[in-house]
């Protein structure tokens, strides 16, 4: 008797294509190249994508659409702070010249990981604000309050 297709569970050994979309279209996508192997529930994946996948037979190719805040949570206004340029002139290059849309990494207060975020806005002189030695970031995930496609096919299941 032939024994029954693998399907994923919680802490299975994964190989698989997949493609995250969001509204600016493929964030990552493996389908070109190598296949990524993971195990669920390392956090390689949100909580979203990895429900998803719970269940799926080895060789299953299936595309699910996630809804707005579901897969990178909402967005969140208060995520979005001035850093005054005297401080990241302490952290980095002084003379950095911060462009909307750069993406910064920024380090994590114990200094063993990071974090990023998007300059949303540069304060110049000027501008009246009290912001002119300041840039304005945005640490919300850059999919946060978007909706999301995410596209697999199931290479391995261990």
């Amino acid at each position: 008797m032939p024994s029954p297709t693998p399907r994923i569970q919680p802490g299975s050994f994964l190989t698989l294509h997949y493609r995250l979309a969001g509204p600016g279209g493929d964030i990552i996508n493996t389908f070109n190249d190598k296949p990524a192997t993971l195990t669920l529930g390392s956090g390689e994946l949100s909580p979203a994508v990895e429900k998803r996948l719970i269940g799926l037979e080895e060789g299953a190719h299936c595309t699910f659409e996630i809804p707005p805040g579901e897969a990178f949570g909402d967005r969140n206004p208060e995520m979005q702070q001035w850093v005054a340029r005297k401080l990241l002139n302490q952290m980095g290059d002084p003379l950095e010249n911060y462009q909307v849309g750069e993406v910064v990494q920024f380090p994590t207060p114990d200094g063993m990981a990071s974090y990023a975020g998007s300059v949303v806005q540069v304060g110049k002189d000027g501008d009246g604000d009290g912001k002119a030695d300041a840039v304005l970031f945005d640490f919300n995930h850059p999919l946060a309050g978007h909706g999301v496609t995410f596209e697999v096919k199931v290479v391995g299941v261990l």
